[in-house]
C-alpha cells in the first residue's frame, strides 16, 4: 500500500505509527480532519492479519469519525487509532500507558477513547500518561461506558427509519434482526423489547448471544444464517464491512439500521445494491453517533442528561437525511455525506478568511479545545 496515496485519496491530515517492542505496542493513529476541532475517536484493539489491514481499517474509521462529528453538530474533528493485538490476552498496563504517551505527543490534535476491544479500564491506564483521553470512569470525572447512549441513538434512529418506511415510528410487532451481542446490542435489545418488537439475535460467540436472547426473550440464530432471516429491520451491531456482494442478496428486510461502523464494504456499490432491493439504509455514522456525543460531553463537564438528550436528536438527524435524499433523488449515504461536508466546508472557509486575525484565533482555539 502506498500510504501517501491512501492518505490523499481519503483526505487525511496525519498518520502516526507507534511502536515499542518492550511494551508490546504496535499501533497506528490516524487524524483525518481537524476543521471543526481536535480529532476525537476511539482506539480499537484487534488481531489484524497484517499491518496493511490495520492501516486500511484505521483510515476508514477515522474518516467516518469526521463525518460523524460534523453531522452530529459537534465541534470536533475525526480521528481513530488501532492497536494490533489480541484484546483477550495482550492487554497490559504498560502497553496502554505507552500508547498514552504517543497520544500525549500529538499535543491535543487527537483525543482517544474506548472502542472495540478496549474498555474503561484501559482508558484509565491511558489517562496516567495523557489528558487527551475520554471514556474514563465516572469516579474520575468521565462518562464511563458510552454503550447505553450509543444504543439509545440507534433505537431512535431505527424508529425514524420505521416512520419513513411504514408511516409510524412504532416498532411494536416488527421483527428486528440484531447482529452482535455486545454492549450496544444488549442495550438496544432492551429498548426493542420495551417497544414490543420481536427480536432475532446472533453473535460469533454463541454463548454470549444465547445469554442475550434469554434475557430479552429473543430468538437465537447461527451467525452464518442471520442474513437470510425474514424480518423488518436488520441491525448490524458488530464489525464493519458486512454489507457486501454476498450478504445483501440474502437480506429479507425493508430497513438496515445498526450500531456498527463502516457497514457497507464499498459505499457506492453496496449502497446501490440496497437501493435496488428497496431497502432503506440509515448511514452508520449518523445513527451510531450517540457514543461520540457521550464522550464529547466530557470535554465540557459530563452530563448524562445532556448526552441522552443529544442522542435522542438522532431521530431528527435521520429524518433530515431522508428528506434530502428524497428531494435530490440521491442515496441516503450521499445525502448524509453532503450534510456533513457542508458544515465542515462552511467552518473551513471562516477559518481561512480569519486565519490572520489574532482575536478570532483566540476565541476559536478556546472553543475547539473545550469541544464547545
Amino acid at each position: 500500500m502506498n500510504i501517501f496515496d491512501e492518505m490523499n485519496r481519503r483526505g487525511h491530515e496525519q498518520v502516526v505509527f507507534c511502536s515499542d517492542p518492550k511494551a508490546g505496542l504496535n499501533a497506528i493513529i490516524a487524524v483525518h480532519n481537524t476543521s471543526l476541532g481536535p480529532a476525537l475517536g476511539g482506539v480499537r484493539m484487534w488481531t489484524y492479519a497484517s499491518t496493511d489491514e490495520a492501516l486500511r481499517d484505521v483510515l476508514r474509521l477515522s474518516r467516518g469519525m469526521t463525518y460523524k462529528a460534523a453531522i452530529a453538530g459537534l465541534n470536533l474533528g475525526g480521528g481513530k487509532a488501532v492497536i494490533i493485538g489480541d484484546p483477550n490476552k495482550d492487554k497490559t498496563e504498560a502497553l496502554f500507558r505507552t500508547y498514552g504517551r504517543f497520544v500525549e505527543g500529538l499535543g491535543g490534535r487527537y483525543i482517544t477513547a474506548e472502542d472495540v476491544g478496549t474498555t474503561v479500564r484501559e482508558m484509565e491506564w491511558v489517562r496516567l500518561e495523557t489528558k487527551y483521553v475520554t471514556g474514563t470512569s465516572r469516579a474520575l470525572g468521565g462518562s464511563g461506558d458510552p454503550s447505553p447512549v450509543t444504543a439509545l441513538g440507534v433505537f431512535v434512529g431505527m424508529k425514524a427509519c420505521a416512520h419513513e418506511v411504514y408511516g409510524s415510528d412504532s416498532l411494536k410487532g416488527k421483527t428486528v434482526i440484531v447482529q452482535g451481542a455486545g454492549n450496544v446490542a444488549s442495550y438496544l435489545c432492551s429498548h426493542l423489547r420495551k417497544d414490543g418488537a420481536k427480536i432475532v439475535v446472533t453473535d460469533i460467540f454463541e454463548a454470549k448471544a444465547k445469554k442475550l436472547a434469554r434475557a430479552v426473550k429473543a430468538t437465537y440464530v447461527k451467525p452464518e444464517k442471520i442474513y437470510a432471516v425474514r424480518g423488518d429491520v436488520f441491525a448490524p451491531c458488530a464489525l464493519g464491512g458486512i454489507l457486501n456482494n454476498d450478504t445483501i442478496p440474502q437480506l429479507k428486510v425493508r430497513i438496515v439500521a445498526g450500531g456498527a461502523n463502516n457497514q457497507l464494504l464499498e459505499e457506492k456499490t453496496h449502497m446501490q445494491m440496497l437501493m435496488e432491493r428497496g431497502i432503506l439504509y440509515a448511514p452508520d455514522y449518523a445513527i451510531n453517533a450517540g457514543g461520540l456525543m457521550n464522550v464529547a460531553n466530557e470535554l465540557e463537564g459530563y452530563s448524562a442528561e445532556k448526552a441522552l438528550k443529544q442522542a435522542e436528536g438522532i431521530y431528527d438527524i435521520l429524518r433530515s437525511i431522508f428528506a434530502r435524499a428524497k428531494a435530490e433523488n440521491i442515496p441516503t449515504s450521499v445525502a448524509a455525506n453532503r450534510l456533513a461536508e457542508a458544515r465542515i466546508e462552511s467552518v473551513s472557509r471562516i477559518k481561512h478568511i480569519y486565519a490572520g486575525t489574532s482575536q478570532f484565533a483566540g476565541r476559536f482555539g478556546e472553543r475547539t479545545r473545550g469541544g464547545r
